[in-house]
């Protein structure tokens, strides 16, 4: 359950690391038979995923319920999600990257792409976009925190480090493999071409919060840059 972890933590350390009720930790002091084969490297406790829930599920809980980001401290989250502080910092190292992680079980899941594709795989990215900025237009709580987030220097640098650039990546990864596969002009500079794909989508969701964003938007910018917008030649 949630609260397991940390309660396992406090009872170890009160056993004096006992790893199982009753049963004494292994000493590490103890000598080795002589020809023996090497011991098996330790490995850490596995990691919990209902504690990682519940301590995710603590942070939300506590924001929607009208707490400020720079006012939770670890030890709040702790005590809400029942689990130790050590529980927390087992896996996150600070509340910037926890926070993140919080975004970024809110927002839709980032969609797989081939690796391979060029314009296939620029479009399932523009998608994501898409479904990103629906998902912030239905949620207050996401508004709220990114509007926080950027109030935050040393927070949006985490999520700006660790979500949006590597998708910038990804994004002109698959540039470069649509001007190699002849989809798309080579003469032109691949961050810019990027820029041309992702701005009309960043305008419609981040800065234009009442633009429509409709099933096939993506596929109409996509359409849109390839034709070109000088009119048609007439004959």
């Amino acid at each position: 359950m949630q609260g397991q972890d940390g309660e396992r933590d406090r009872r170890g350390a009160r056993n004096g690391g006992e790893s199982q009720a009753g049963a004494p930790a292994c000493d590490s002091s103890a000598e080795v038979p002589a020809g023996a084969p090497d011991a098996e490297p330790r490995r850490g406790r596995p990691r919990s995923a209902a504690a990682e829930r519940a301590i995710l599920d603590a942070v939300i809980a506590l924001l929607e319920a009208g707490e400020p980001l720079a006012g939770l401290s670890i030890e709040r989250i702790a005590r809400t999600a029942g689990v130790g502080k050590a529980t927390i910092y087992r896996r996150w190292s600070g509340k910037e990257e926890l926070f993140v992680d919080v975004v970024r079980d809110m927002e839709p899941d980032d969609p797989p792409v081939s690796g391979t594709a060029g314009l296939a795989d620029l479009r399932v990215m523009l998608e994501s976009l898409r479904t990103r900025g629906l998902a912030q237009r239905s949620s207050v709580l996401l508004v709220n925190i990114f509007a926080q987030m950027k109030s935050h220097p040393k927070l949006w640098e985490e999520y700006h480090g660790t979500v949006i650039a590597p998708r910038r990546v990804a994004m002109l990864e698959a540039v470069r493999r649509a001007v190699a596969a002849g989809e798309l002009r080579d003469d032109l500079d691949v961050e810019l071409i990027d820029d041309l794909f992702v701005g009309p989508m960043l305008v419609r969701t981040v800065h234009r919060p009442d633009a429509p964003l409709p099933d096939d938007l993506a596929d109409r910018i996509i359409t849109a840059l390839l034709q070109g917008l000088a009119p048609a030649a007439r004959v």
